[in-house]
């Protein structure tokens, strides 16, 4: 499992939404193979060098998006970031995308949540709020 403070993962929505209303739109996650699959607001859960979220909105030429780091598998902080990476998100790298809507209904239907947890299946990926015990 994997956890994103969600405090920053609105700071992330918020950042997508502010670049496609100065910029054009939102990217697309799919390098323009799936054309209107992405192009929504929303973030991008992405595994290379590390396993982050990251806005989604366009940019200027050289800008560059914000980003968030699973807590586990953040390499600025943790170690064995290669390890939970593979062990969570697989060896290779890749994009999803997770639907902004979505997001903020579970986030709003959650109001004492301080993590988003992102759980991988084999076909799957689950999302879920957590608060204090």
């Amino acid at each position: 499992m994997l956890s994103f403070p969600l405090e920053r993962v609105h700071e992330v929505l918020d950042r997508g939404r502010t670049d496609a209303a100065a910029y054009g739109g939102f990217r697309n996650p799919y390098y323009g193979l799936r054309p209107g699959e992405g192009e929504q607001p929303g973030l991008w859960l992405v595994g290379d060098h590390g396993v982050y979220l990251m806005s989604n909105g366009k940019l200027p030429d050289g800008g560059r998006p914000l980003v968030v780091y699973a807590e586990e598998c953040d390499p600025a902080t943790n170690d064995d970031w290669f390890h939970v990476k593979r062990a969570t998100f697989g060896g290779d790298d890749g994009v999803e995308f997770l639907d902004g809507v979505h997001l903020e209904a579970m986030m709003a239907a959650s109001p004492a949540a301080t993590h988003l947890c992102i759980v991988f299946h084999d076909d799957t990926i689950q999302l879920s709020m957590t608060a204090p015990q």
